[in-house]
């Protein structure tokens, strides 16, 4: 039985985690799931169950609409969202089995390299790239589907940070068009670990079901918000710092595993916090440059046309 404070705790980790989804596109998962281990009590494979349950809703939904706009790439939702179901079926039975002191140095270690991807990732501010139009192979991406699955399940995140940076970096279609597709094949994958975490654990699950609540009560009033903050906040930047915090959230808890001394872990944090700052300076600095540079490009004057007499 949850104590209303506990429930309070759930819905702002899930209004956070929303706000950071809807700046950058992903977050969701590690965001809300690190915040549940760490504020509300949950263990780990508790807090990617309460996770996943909630995310059955939102992925629909998120899939639905880009469907609507035009987005999605069916052909790509099923080559790289059916392997990707099977990862994370495989994730979540993996972590139910594992005993609570067991799966959190291992959940904490995936959520610390999320977040050091994010850091990585952002600090290379806006990058442009000519798009080729040569598609993925099929190999390719179902082997990108079956680890994005289990690092979702297993980290109770990671779905986006792992496929949509891979596919953005390869830059062999539009973001509009990845991001959709992506979104889309989500639910495939939230699907597949909900049922494993039902299978291996539908007692816990069933008493999280007020937790479940909470976490969507949270993301829903902060979805309209996060669409308004989208147009007002840098994304080069959040993207950065919530990066940064997943880490130093994180990080002390794998060190902690290897009998790591307590000063060893206020350096681990402080280290962190410091590169994550200049690496998050730095992205914001490269976004601003390539911002100014675009926009004192010359617009090219287009010729009169010369019609033969």
């Amino acid at each position: 039985m949850y104590r209303f404070s506990t429930l309070l705790l759930i819905a702002v980790a899930g209004l956070a985690a929303q706000l950071v989804d809807g700046g950058l596109g992903m977050g969701f998962g590690a965001t809300s799931t690190t915040m549940l281990v760490m504020l509300a009590g949950l263990g780990p494979a508790g807090a990617s169950a309460v996770v996943h349950t909630a995310e059955l809703g939102t992925t629909l939904a998120s899939g639905a609409a880009h469907w609507r706009f035009g987005n999605v790439d069916w052909k790509v939702v099923a080559s790289i969202g059916l392997p990707g179901a099977i990862g994370a079926f495989a994730g979540a039975t993996v972590l139910s089995n594992l005993a609570t002191d067991a799966a959190q140095p291992v959940m904490s270690l995936i959520l610390a390299l999320i977040g050091l991807n994010l850091m990585l990732r952002f600090s290379r501010g806006i990058t442009q790239r000519k798009l080729s139009a040569k598609p993925h192979s099929t190999p390719f991406l179902g082997g990108l589907g079956i680890f994005g699955g289990f690092i979702d399940a297993t980290g109770g995140g990671g779905w986006g940070p792992v496929t949509t940076s891979t596919l953005l970096a390869a830059g062999r279609s539009e973001p509009r068009r990845i991001v959709g597709t992506v979104n889309t094949a989500e639910f495939l994958v939230t699907a597949a670990a909900t049922a494993g975490f039902a299978i291996g654990m539908w007692d816990d699950l069933v008493a999280n079901l007020a937790a479940v609540g909470a976490l969507l009560v949270g993301g829903v009033i902060a979805a309209p918000i996060g669409a308004w903050l989208v147009s007002r906040l840098n994304p080069i930047l959040l993207g950065g710092v919530v990066g940064t915090l997943i880490v130093v959230l994180n990080l002390p808890r794998v060190l902690a595993a290897f009998d790591t001394p307590d000063w060893g872990l206020w350096v681990a944090r402080i280290a962190v916090l410091a590169a994550g700052a200049a690496l998050s300076w730095r992205g914001a600095r490269r976004a601003g440059a390539a911002k100014n540079n675009e926009a004192g490009a010359p617009v090219p004057v287009e010729k009169p046309a010369v019609h033969a007499a």
